[in-house]
């Protein structure tokens, strides 16, 4: 039951709790009206806190009891966070007359963003200023970035994390082998699992017992 509920935790409410929480941020976190070199700065430093995440949640991974359901909150922090970035950019960008096709809410910024992500855009947003097409250049290329290097980080994060588990036998003696397995159980340490395997050299009973002697008068 609490193995369950981990799972529950770590796979399914951390990583929604995640996504919600950043979108709020998005729609109530206050922007400038018009471009500034704080918008430049500010979308710089959102890419630059996204570079910092995937090291940091890389990091996590490998050091996680549960390596794979820290690679999807992982996932579910870096990718909502890039695209709101974006987002946010397209927004304030859209302000201007002549950028986009049209003036674009939070909404409208947001999906355009993740259009450009899954490249299934429709046609109806269109970069029309070179600057605004410039931006979308960016995009593409860090979406390629974030879908060929970053995922493949994160994977190979989780496999290594995983493989850590895989148990290692030693030998006893006396045909015996012990196999150690580092089990981490959620309590901030590594457990120690033995389980000691008795081979065909015992004879006689348990190991250990002494065989009983002949009495002679």
């Amino acid at each position: 039951m609490a193995r369950r509920w981990r799972f529950v935790h770590l796979a399914v409410l951390r990583p929604l709790l995640t996504v919600t929480a950043l979108v709020c941020v998005y729609y109530v976190l206050p922007v400038d009206r018009q471009l500034s070199t704080w918008t430049a700065v500010a979308f710089t430093g959102g890419l630059g806190i996204v570079a910092a995440l995937v090291v940091g949640e890389v990091r996590m991974i490998l050091r996680s009891p549960f390596p794979a359901w820290q690679g999807v909150q992982a996932l579910a922090l870096i990718v909502p966070l890039f695209l709101l970035v974006f987002a946010d950019v397209y927004y304030v960008l859209a302000l201007e007359p002549g950028l986009f096709s049209q003036e674009l809410s939070r909404t409208d910024a947001l999906y355009f963003a993740v259009t450009v992500f899954t490249t299934t855009g429709f046609g109806d947003i269109v970069p029309v200023a070179t600057g605004a097409r410039a931006l979308v250049t960016v995009q593409m290329v860090a979406d390629l970035l974030m879908l060929g290097v970053v995922l493949r980080l994160i994977l190979g994060a989780v496999r290594s994390g995983r493989s850590r588990d895989v148990d290692d036998e030693v030998p006893l003696g006396l045909g015996r082998t012990v196999r150690v397995s580092s089990e981490r159980r959620g309590r901030g340490g590594h457990g120690r699992r033995a389980v000691a395997h008795r081979g065909a050299g015992r004879r006689g009973g348990a190991i250990g017992k002494e065989p009983r002697g002949t009495a002679q008068d």
